[in-house]
């Protein structure tokens, strides 16, 4: 038998009478506003929710460790990297981008890949994806993008044709997009995916050596992936697949790991590199900077609660390290704004206060009040300079990280292009190099299908002539022949 279960009580802690009955003016009478508890409980209820995220909003988070297994202090002076079997803790977010809470796991979609690095020297978050490219590589698409993936203003429905529409227009997606309706647009379980940092960041050594690197976590799991009509069929069986596979694995002790291998570019070379390195929408080819194994990550604890350890989980882009900054990739750069924001608006300005944002170390600084402020240090001052002990930042030990820009007038303007720049040559290579005929099979019919969902004549024509078949010809005419049409040679 249990012991005697506590008393319940109020929010501040107040014994109450019941847990099923109102205050009522005698048993048929109306309820009382004096009812304090009733009150307190349904006003709490209507407040249950905050705002959510804009995009990523359905996600699966587990907490574990990372752990360095190779020494990289030639290339960083991160202390979380200094040595080797050091061991780090982390929060990890898994999530779908266009659905929203409720959307099935396994609609096609990427899978956001967000780690929180809880280390001495602050937390360290990286938001990546499951795909090492990105639809758009300028920030000032990337709102666009989103809507073109959620639902039309009139109906209130999600809709093929303005994404194909997007899509077609912006040439520079055709690498994801490749990707995306390929059978990596539907991974069997979250255990069965890679992560990756997509954008490129920024080393820096002791000695003040400069690289760009690029971050892949390679699943130990090995890649598995559902076929198209698996994945739909699933969304009839179980919405949470994914959550719910994550959890069990975890809960029974089958702790799922990923393999951190580095792509490290010297500094030197990416200003004559064949297309611009900082591109998010292209990958950096293994012959020219092999993967570098240098640590691994373990998933080893569920959530105890899971809309303060994952709902309320806030990963910030700009939260970096000494030793680990940006790159000029513009994608990056925008997002060091947009993520912040994002969370400072859904859980308020002091969001980093709550114990799953919370770092380590103590937090020193002159931000003040704001909605559910718990954080204080007494009498310390609140403005600087003062004359009373306050912090005091340190230019000689923390420098921000930099990069050389030659005077240029300040403009719009697309990336310089390097010699190579070109939006088909990789997913080109993709579907002629690393494909098998299968993948390549299912990938025409991927697309196929997805095209025939109340996409417009003229969209599907500038899908396969003017997208597809610029990607591979053999693609092109493949697509063409599923939904009808005739691709035009080239």
């Amino acid at each position: 038998m249990n012991s005697q279960p506590p008393t319940t009580t109020t929010d501040t802690g107040i014994p109450v009478s019941s847990d099923e009955y109102s205050l009522t003016v005698g048993a048929g009478g109306p309820n009382l506003l004096q009812d304090t508890y009733l009150i307190e409980k349904i006003a709490h209820f209507s407040r249950e929710r905050v705002p959510d995220r804009v995009y990523h909003v359905k996600g699966s988070g587990a907490f574990g460790y990372f752990e360095v297994t190779a020494d990289v202090t030639q290339w960083t002076k991160a202390a979380f990297l200094n040595k080797i079997g050091k061991r780090t803790p982390i929060l990890a977010r898994i999530s779908t981008v266009a659905g929203e809470e409720g959307y099935p796991d396994t609609d096609r979609d990427v899978r956001g890949f967000a780690l929180k690095f809880y280390t001495e020297e602050g937390n360290y978050d990286m938001v990546g994806n499951n795909t090492p490219v990105f639809f758009v590589r300028d920030p000032m698409k990337f709102p666009d993008f989103i809507h073109s993936q959620e639902r039309m203003p009139d109906n209130g429905l999600r809709d093929n044709n303005m994404q194909w529409d997007f899509w077609t227009l912006s040439p520079e997606s055709a690498h994801q997009v490749t990707v995306l309706m390929s059978d990596r647009g539907t991974p069997r379980t979250l255990r069965h995916l890679n992560g990756y940092s997509s954008d490129t960041y920024m080393w820096q050594n002791a000695g003040g050596e400069k690289f760009w690197v690029k971050y892949h976590f390679k699943t130990e799991q090995g890649i598995q992936n559902m076929t198209d009509a698996e994945a739909r069929a699933m969304k009839a069986e179980d919405l949470d697949y994914h959550r719910r596979d994550l959890w069990e694995a975890i809960g029974r002790q089958d702790y799922p790991a990923w393999r951190l291998e580095m792509q490290i570019m010297p500094y030197e070379d990416a200003a004559d590199y064949r297309f611009n390195p900082f591109d998010i929408t292209k990958v950096w080819p293994h012959k020219d900077y092999p993967a570098i194994p240098i640590g691994r990550m373990v998933f080893n604890r569920n959530p105890e609660n899971f809309f303060a350890q994952v709902v309320q989980a806030g990963f910030e882009v700009s939260n970096m390290v000494p030793g680990i900054g940006p790159s000029p990739d513009r994608m990056v750069l925008g997002r060091m704004f947009a993520y912040g924001d994002s969370q400072r608006y859904r859980t308020g300005p002091n969001y980093g206060q709550l114990p799953v944002n919370r770092p380590l170390g103590e937090v020193h600084n002159y931000n003040k009040d704001g909605p559910m402020r718990f954080h204080h240090h007494g009498n310390q001052p609140v403005y600087a300079p003062n004359s009373y002990g306050g912090p005091k930042a340190d230019a000689q030990r923390y420098r921000d990280p930099s990069w050389f820009v030659e005077s240029a007038e300040i403009m719009r303007t697309a990336y310089q292009a390097h010699r190579d720049d070109n939006d088909f040559i990789q997913p080109g290579m993709l579907y002629r190099d690393v494909m098998t005929p299968t993948d390549r099979e299912h990938l025409a019919g991927n697309i196929a299908w997805h095209l025939k969902q109340g996409v417009e004549h003229f969209i599907q024509e500038r899908a396969i002539n003017d997208y597809w078949a610029r990607v591979d010809p053999d693609l092109g005419a493949r697509v063409a022949r599923e939904i009808g049409l005739t691709a035009a040679s080239r």
